[in-house]
């Protein structure tokens, strides 16, 4: 091509296109793709860049879209075709109960309030287990337990016993060994007791130590602690007696404590127990319940009481057994 120097690159890429001369430059402008196809290539196997995933990002912006469409009533639910199925039933907690338990219910009256002798006489019809099954009281405070005042707790001992064995651990110097040995201590030790708190065996319903060792008890608190086992002197596990103590334990003495709901649970004995004995170990729990009412609460202090046995339905004692 003749072209002059002065030419300008403009008349030079004129002459060449003039020409029919193919440049680098042109063979890129065709070879440049469609941003269909760029956004075909970028697209992964697998992953968020993947077509599928792709895909159900876009399936899920038009499901909430269509939701928002619906919500606001611009959208029918008919036209997006979506079928309304039927409304759930609702079923009392009756009505969610085996036929055994419903059975056993009909057998007490909620509406009435039950006197404890008439209590005792109904409760063990009202057990259906295989095992000899808890009576449970139940007792709800009119207190505040984050008050540390009316966070009742405290002891009682049940003329005829729960009708469980228990087994009590001593944690104590070798000179009251022998000493809770014979009032009937299972487990009686000092070094040898505390190794087995290392592994965490746990093989005692109560645990009994006298003051001069608890300071060594401190560091497994994490351990007992959850289980209730920490001894504690207003339970009366931490005494320098401790051959009375395990005698109080093995006849009936138990912990009693309200939770958080400000409710006291405590089981008075077994239903294989003559109603008599139930009756007489359930007015003793309330006595005691009565008289560590605080003298901070002013109003009423005992809301309600229930009985019930294990996996039973319960039913309301009347407060004027109180």
């Amino acid at each position: 091509l003749d072209v002059s120097a002065k030419s300008t690159i403009k008349e030079l890429e004129a002459a060449i296109a003039d020409a029919g001369v193919v440049t680098p430059s042109s063979e890129n402008e065709t070879a440049v793709e469609s941003p269909s196809d760029v956004k075909e290539e970028k697209l992964a196997k697998a992953g968020k860049r993947s077509a599928k995933a792709l895909k159900e990002v876009e399936e899920k912006e038009a499901k909430e879209e269509r939701k928002e469409k619906i919500a606001s009533g611009d959208l029918d639910p008919a036209e997006a075709g979506i079928k309304k199925g039927p409304s759930p039933k609702t079923r009392t907690r009756l009505e969610r109960r085996s036929k055994n338990y419903k059975k056993i219910a009909g057998l007490i009256d909620k509406e009435k309030q039950y006197t404890l002798k008439e209590a005792v006489e109904v409760l063990p019809k009202t057990s259906t287990v295989k095992f000899d099954a808890s009576v449970e009281l139940h007792v709800n405070l009119g207190v505040d337990p984050r008050q540390a005042d009316q966070n009742i707790r405290g002891t009682v001992a049940l003329p005829y016993g729960t009708g469980k064995s228990i087994r009590i651990a001593v944690f104590a110097p070798a000179d009251q060994h022998e000493d809770a040995k014979k009032a009937g201590a299972d487990i009686v030790g000092e070094d040898e007791f505390l190794q087995q708190l290392d592994k965490e065996q746990i093989d005692f319903d109560v645990l009994i130590a006298t003051p001069q060792l608890m300071a060594k008890l401190s560091k497994y608190a994490r351990i007992l602690g959850p289980r209730g086992l920490m001894p504690n002197p207003k339970s009366g596990t931490v005494t320098a007696k401790v051959g009375q103590a395990v005698k109080e334990a093995k006849a009936g003495k138990v912990e009693y404590r309200v939770d958080k709901q400000s409710i006291v649970h405590l089981a008075v004995g077994k239903v294989s127990f003559s109603p008599k004995n139930l009756e007489e170990n359930a007015r003793v729990v309330l006595k005691s319940l009565s008289d560590a009412k605080p003298s901070s609460v002013k109003g009423v202090y005992i809301k309600k009481v229930s009985m019930t046995t294990t996996m039973g339905p319960g039913l309301t004692i009347a407060l004027s057994e109180l």
